[in-house]
């Protein structure tokens, strides 16, 4: 994370969607010297000191040129860029709008399209990593767009996160987004699949969860999920609507391609079943899901 040292006072910046992640990215770029306002459906979010405003519209109109996006989904996204009380009404040309939400290619395309009829720099810049990389400020910002305006956001980028890939054109930082959700999702189910079958093969649980903590296939994410599942703690820092949504997104984007995807495909389906009953809770609970399986078989 870049020093506040570095900015001074660097501007306002204003952020549409305000929770988890986007609230631990404000707080970074507070303390490297910008100013923050928010706008949420609810007005709330963040840790109570930020200043809200009542709709898209005058969240982008009191921003200082650049507005950052972070939304749950298409539906979401569009409600809030579009219409007479959305950002793009309230953005004047030559600003910025950077669009982490994790959301379709198609959506992004088009954002950038009608971002760049009222001549406002747009880019998709949706971040790998969970709630922790968002506080230290060690994000992967992964960015579709052009050079010039990459370059541009890169002191925001450079804040919010310690690596900034640039993907391509409008578009591409969806679909690597969706190439890294998928794989790792993917691994998650792997690693829950394989310890379901040491649990009902009479293995003993602890020595399960340790022994997978110290074999090197498994990559330190996922050996932070072990450590939530072996503690029944699943306390969101990537819920399972959200996990799930990504992979339904990646599904139909790889159907749009003809790629052939059967184990995201079938990840995506244990996915569905998790998010049944622990929706807001992270996507590790699909450890818990596969056990209690395991344990209601005679």
């Amino acid at each position: 994370m870049t020093d506040s040292s570095d900015h001074g006072t660097a501007g306002t910046v204003g952020f549409i969607g305000f929770g988890a992640m986007a609230s631990r990215m404000g707080r970074n770029l507070e303390a490297s010297g910008y100013q923050i306002v928010a706008y949420t459906p609810s007005g709330k979010g963040g840790d109570g000191t930020t200043r809200f405003l009542p709709s898209p519209r005058q969240l982008a109109e009191a921003s200082g040129g650049t507005v950052i996006l972070c939304v749950p989904d298409d539906e979401a996204l569009a409600s809030a860029a579009y219409g007479p009380d959305g950002a793009l009404a309230g953005m004047a040309a030559g600003t910025l709008l950077i669009n982490t939400s994790s959301v379709s290619p198609e959506a992004s395309l088009a954002l950038a399209e009608a971002a760049g009829e009222r001549g406002i720099a747009a880019l998709d810049a949706p971040v790998s990593g969970s709630t922790p990389e968002a506080e230290a400020g060690t994000l992967v910002v992964l960015v579709g767009g052009e050079v010039e305006v990459v370059a541009r956001a890169q002191p925001i980028f450079d804040i919010i996160g310690q690596t900034t890939i640039h993907a391509g054109p409008a578009g591409c930082g969806s679909k690597l987004k969706l190439v890294i959700n998928g794989i790792m999702g993917v691994g998650l189910a792997a690693v829950a699949e394989g310890f379901c079958y040491g649990v009902a093969a009479g293995l003993d649980r602890d020595m399960l969860f340790e022994a997978l903590d110290s074999v090197a296939v498994i990559s330190p994410h996922h050996k932070r999920k072990l450590k939530a599942a072996r503690a029944g703690d699943f306390r969101p820092q990537f819920p399972t609507r959200l996990m799930q949504k990504d992979m339904r997104l990646l599904l139909d984007a790889a159907a749009r391609v003809a790629a052939p995807v059967p184990t995201m495909a079938t990840t995506t389906q244990l996915l569905s079943l998790t998010r049944r009953g622990h929706a807001n809770d992270d996507y590790s609970a699909l450890f818990a899901v596969l056990e209690s399986m395991v344990a209601n078989t005679p």
